[in-house]
């Protein structure tokens, strides 16, 4: 069984390489960044772990589906694959230099805990490294989120955790920025017909299944309609930014 939803893009999908590509950038910023004993945080799939791995003296990571970790364990045997439902890690104080956690903190009820989490268990100075979508360029509420940050509000967030916290962003090209302006036009077409706004009144779980179809339909379309362009998005089309409002996503430099 897969867990690839429209919230987890998949890497074989054409209709979700934008998305797929987007959430791979910030494993090749951090493949210039980590070092030392590295955690992750919600690997999922292991999108990240054939590129970091080698980078690192040790690679470990922490997931919440079993099955997730049972595959890979068996095909990572070097790697450490964990399950458990966080916070809290189930880590000794001071066990990491380095600490990833890319897309997981808008999944979190206590994302104060979390964080707390992350700054115990990393070694004095360390370093994580958080993503996490940029409210100011969400198109419609997400349902899988409990909640999603500006960059002053994660900043004043991570700000109670650690000694030193630098925002910024992973934005897009022109490229990219094409791709977001049709995903514009073609949710606003569907949210039009949300005239009373239930998205944002309903329970969250009473809203996955429509969303999930309509994400799913959409991102078809969307490669129906220019195919040569959501094709050929690649990671280097995304950009680190020190300018995280406007970017897709934030890209948290927490230091302990």
């Amino acid at each position: 069984m897969s867990v690839y939803t429209t919230e987890i893009a998949s890497d074989e999908l054409t209709s979700d390489n934008p998305i797929h590509q987007r959430l791979l950038k910030a494993y090749y910023v951090a493949e210039e960044l980590v070092g030392g004993s590295l955690l992750e945080i919600g690997c999922g799939e292991g999108r990240g772990v054939e590129l970091l791995a080698p980078k690192v003296k040790s690679y470990t990571a922490v997931d919440k589906i079993e099955e997730v970790v049972e595959n890979l364990s068996a095909k990572y045997p070097k790697s450490s694959f964990i399950q458990a439902n966080i916070p809290p890690l189930p880590f000794e104080d001071n066990s990491f230099d380095t600490i990833i956690s890319f897309q997981v903190i808008e999944h979190i009820k206590d994302d104060s805990t979390y964080l707390e989490e992350i700054n115990r268990i990393l070694k004095p100075g360390g370093k994580a490294y958080i993503s996490t979508p940029n409210i100011k360029m969400t198109l419609s509420r997400n349902p899988w989120h409990i909640r999603e940050y500006t960059a002053q509000e994660l900043t004043t967030l991570c700000e109670n955790h650690f000694k030193l916290v630098e925002m910024k962003g992973i934005e897009g090209n022109g490229k990219v920025m094409e791709y977001y302006e049709q995903n514009k036009t073609s949710v606003n077409k569907i949210m039009r017909f949300d005239i009373f706004n239930l998205q944002h009144h309903l329970p969250a779980s009473v809203l996955k299944v429509p969303y999930e179809i309509l994400n799913r339909r959409n991102r078809n379309k969307l490669q129906a309609t220019d195919d040569s362009l959501v094709a050929t998005i690649h990671h280097s089309d995304y950009l680190l930014s020190d300018e995280p409002d406007n970017s897709l996503d934030l890209f948290a430099v927490l230091t302990k």
